[in-house]
């Protein structure tokens, strides 16, 4: 006989939900096989609940699907037919295509996860439209072009998973508008410098993940208005210039990465003097120098050289000019060592006919070396 629904609501899921079951082309653990009857409210991964706009009836406010290994697609209509759900969490399956307007029907959405996946195309603006969106994670897809810079704008979005995809271009300027606390663009092909703007967000502010990009410049002193962050990562990217002082003004963080940029000049001291800096990591750049209070706490590695905890040695030691536009002509000082190990320096002039050879053998003492090329 025909199916006997509680409500209207949940005979408009049964009716999306089993155009989403038609698409679903590998399912290894069987979790659609309970999609069947009106008994939408006892399929796996999906949740009932009271509807916002009326508590006398029961509606689906939620699917979670994470970790299911489904593969297919996502019909085009399926938000038409949830428009109550607050909760929509399909974290590492294999469904593949765009994200469509109609999305932006998902009025009630607080969570969103589409993480790990096989999502394509450009940012889905759809998700912004959404006006309650409180957790968006769309990482490890392949999104690729420009974040939009309304993803920076929309007040109500509190975390923000972007990073292992493949967006591209400039962080939108008006980054510093943004009320996230969490915010993560990590392994993308980011470019350009970090927006001046980064300092506004020190009200909302509590980590920031930027490593692996091909982000460039010098980090802006205003920096150090992020004084409720935890967590910054500005490595492998190629970061220029000095590290603010004004990074000690960031009086929360507890772990600051900036290993594998173009970072040069000394580690100041204050950074090294924060009360919760528990793990700082600045190997792979080209610092000289740093201050006594960060040598403190450094631990010897086995190469019989020091890493502060959680870093490895800064192993490129050259004389090189300071490429930040803001100090174009900070020369940097004869490069100093401190020496534990023997040292062997081969420099090749190529526009001349000699070759110089500087071999140093040293034991526990200074060691200054001035290549003038």
């Amino acid at each position: 006989g025909p199916l006997v629904f509680e409500n209207e609501r949940l005979r408009r899921a049964y009716v999306g939900l089993q155009a989403w079951k038609a698409r679903i082309l590998s399912d290894p653990w069987g979790i659609t096989a309970t999609w069947a009857g009106a008994d939408v409210c006892g399929y796996t991964g999906v949740f009932c609940g009271p509807a916002v706009d009326d508590p006398c009836e029961r509606t689906v406010v939620g699917i979670d699907l994470n970790h299911a290994d489904l593969a297919g697609t996502l019909p085009t209509h399926l938000p038409h037919h949830l428009t109550d759900l607050t909760l929509f969490h399909l974290n590492s399956n294999r469904f593949c295509g765009e994200i469509s307007a109609n999305w932006a029907r998902l009025i009630r959405v607080v969570e969103l996860d589409l993480s790990n996946n096989r999502f394509v195309g450009a940012f889905p603006l759809a998700l912004l439209d959404i006006p309650g969106l409180v957790y968006l994670d769309l990482r490890f897809n392949e999104f690729e072009g420009e974040i939009p810079a309304r993803a920076f704008e929309k007040e109500s979005l509190d975390a923000l998973f972007l990073n292992n995809n493949r967006f591209s271009g400039p962080i939108p300027g008006n980054l510093g508008e943004s009320r996230a606390s969490v915010l993560v663009l990590a392994n993308n092909l980011l470019s350009g410098a970090l927006p001046p703007s980064i300092g506004e967000m020190g009200a909302s502010l509590n980590e920031i993940v930027l490593l692996n990009n091909n982000l460039s410049g010098c980090v802006n002193p205003d920096i150090g208005q992020l004084r409720e962050v935890t967590v910054l990562d500005l490595s492998f990217n190629r970061i220029s210039g000095k590290l603010p002082e004004t990074v000690a003004e960031m009086v929360s963080l507890r772990e600051l990465d900036v290993a594998g940029n173009e970072l040069s000049g000394e580690i100041p001291p204050e950074i090294c003097a924060l009360p919760s800096l528990r793990n700082f990591t600045y190997a792979h750049n080209f610092f000289f120098g740093e201050a006594p209070n960060c040598l403190d706490d450094l631990q010897a590695s086995d190469e019989g050289t020091t890493a502060y905890p959680g870093a490895h040695p800064n192993d490129h030691f050259l004389n090189v000019h300071d490429t930040c536009p803001t100090n174009p002509s900070v020369n940097i000082p004869p490069l100093t060592i401190k020496a534990k190990v023997k040292v062997k320096v081969k420099v090749k002039v190529t526009n001349t006919i000699s070759i110089i050879m500087v071999m140093v053998i040293t034991t526990l003492c200074m060691v200054t070396l001035t290549f003038d090329i």
